[in-house]
């Protein structure tokens, strides 16, 4: 997902640099792509399915689990025109039928007020503040088909632990773990984490998934502060 007015973020200025980071799998994306993938299969066996990907980016990391579970219809929305492009001509170019927005996600699904059996984001929810967390997650809960679910990978902090603990601890991993990053590259990472990741608690979460009308919050997968989680309509 790219921010507006986020000029210091990886995603406007260097999509390879994202890619790169996620391919070194620091932050867990084969595991949690693993999981997301058998939680497609479980809904594609059902039937007929269409999903909204929020913040999708170029859908680099998604794009291998709709091969053999493919929607009748993807919807992604992102505000980063190069990701967008790169998503239409690479990895989303075999959908059958897919349709790419270039706009705010939580404007989109406000405003477009879309339906469809699966909404998926990834990495994207924990920039918004937690107001705005709560007219998303109202908007989800509006626009999924009876039964549908949301599939949500982000980082979450631990119970208890504020914003500034949290900062610290996920930027002093980054700085001593990150080890095959150049120095500037994992500058440039850090500035974007200091400055616009403000993720919840999960029991926050799965309070305003409560507000907002889903029936039920499943954590399917952890990996240190990196979750997936299963909300359903």
């Amino acid at each position: 997902m790219i921010l507006e007015n986020d000029e210091t973020s990886l995603f406007r200025h260097s999509w390879s640099l994202y890619d790169a980071l996620a391919e070194m799998n620091y932050m867990h994306h084969r595991e949690i792509y693993a999981c997301v993938a058998e939680l497609l299969n479980e809904i594609h066996q059902r039937g007929p399915w269409t999903m909204l990907d929020l913040g999708c980016g170029n859908a680099r990391f998604l794009a291998p689990c709709l091969v053999s579970t493919t929607p009748k219809h993807y919807i992604g929305i992102d505000l980063s025109p190069p990701a967008l492009e790169e998503a239409r001509h690479r990895f989303l170019a075999n959908l059958p039928s897919h349709e790419l927005h270039c706009e705010n996600m939580l404007t989109y699904m406000e405003t477009a007020r879309p339906h469809a059996e699966v909404i998926f984001s990834s990495f994207a929810v924990h920039h918004l503040s937690l107001d705005e967390k709560r007219r998303l997650f109202l908007a989800c809960a509006k626009a999924l088909q009876p039964e549908g679910q949301m599939i949500l990978v982000d980082v979450a902090r631990e119970e208890n632990q504020n914003r500034e603990s949290y900062l610290q601890g996920y930027l002093g991993t980054m700085r001593s773990q990150w080890t095959r990053v150049a120095p500037q590259d994992l500058d440039a990472a850090c500035a974007h984490v200091q400055d616009f990741d403000f993720p919840e608690t999960l029991s926050t979460l799965r309070g305003i998934a409560q507000e907002a009308g889903f029936t039920s919050f499943d954590l399917k997968a952890g990996h240190g502060a990196h979750k997936v989680i299963v909300m359903h309509a």
